[in-house]
């Protein structure tokens, strides 16, 4: 037995079923599903922290902001882009979970495995979206408690749901690639938090865009998360909803055509 024969793992060289990356992905997929059972205080960030921000935002800003001083009048506003600000901020920890599955070698035992390489990738990304379905489920049953309805009809109003998840799945990319550029999980936090501040509290979330000043209403003019909250409270609420959605849908797509193969060439950079 020559050396080079020692040295073949003993996967090498065998014929991957066409699509067996799709059944790969979905099984490691399933494996962060159970890690987020076997650790429940995984998900404080995205059970408590929409409630917390809802009732601090709406009798905080309610007042203030609506007319008449009503935060009533402020509730139907403000929770369609309070949703996508919580599912947003709930992205970034999907690119902490993967360097912190690196610095404990979980992926050493990925590349023994005779799997194809993206899918750890998308099993990462597919099980956060539970995470993501329960951050909107409890943040949208907290609304409907406080008074919030669909003005635009259940079924707008539910595809206005699955329209931001599927935006938060394509902006979870940003974080795969940087959970595997960066160093340190507290590295990843630090970026992720210099950059959702401006993209969410720098939009229309809160306050109409007209109400803000000349060069802050040019950042909002450019800023995805502007338009996907338009989507929401076209779809949610009624009103223009052709140009956000088409402008969230290439956001979308842009999102997983850049960082989607940048994820996979620091994957195999890093492995």
């Amino acid at each position: 037995m020559t050396t080079a024969t020692l040295e073949t793992p003993a996967h090498a060289g065998r014929r991957t079923r066409p699509f067996a990356w799709a059944t790969q992905s979905l099984t490691l997929a399933w494996r962060n599903i159970v890690r987020i059972r076997q650790n429940p205080e995984a998900l404080a960030d995205v059970t408590f922290q929409p409630i917390i921000f809802l009732v601090l935002f709406l009798f905080v800003f309610g007042g203030a902001i609506a007319q008449g001083g009503d935060w009533h009048d402020y509730l139907p506003y403000l929770l369609p882009g309070l949703l996508v600000q919580t599912v947003v901020f709930s992205t970034m920890g999907t690119g902490v979970a993967l360097n912190d599955d690196f610095a404990k070698g979980v992926f050493d035992r990925f590349r023994s495995l005779p799997i194809a390489r993206v899918a750890p990738l998308i099993g990462a990304v597919l099980g956060d979206a539970v995470r993501y379905t329960l951050s909107i489920v409890i943040l949208m049953t907290t609304g409907f408690v406080l008074g919030f309805r669909f003005q635009n009809g259940i079924g707008n109003g539910l595809l206005a749901l699955v329209i931001v998840l599927l935006f938060a799945l394509s902006m979870c990319w940003i974080w795969v690639w940087l959970g595997l550029s960066l160093k340190t999980a507290q590295g990843v936090q630090g970026v992720a938090f210099l950059v959702m501040f401006p993209l969410t509290f720098g939009s229309n979330v809160f306050v109409q865009t007209s109400t803000l000043p000349g060069f802050l209403q040019a950042f909002v003019k450019v800023n995805p998360v502007k338009y996907l909250v338009d989507t929401m409270r076209a779809l949610m609420l009624g009103g223009d909803l052709q140009k956000p959605l088409l402008i969230t849908l290439a956001w979308m797509v842009g999102l997983i055509a850049v960082f989607a193969p940048l994820a996979i060439r620091a994957y195999r950079r890093r492995t």
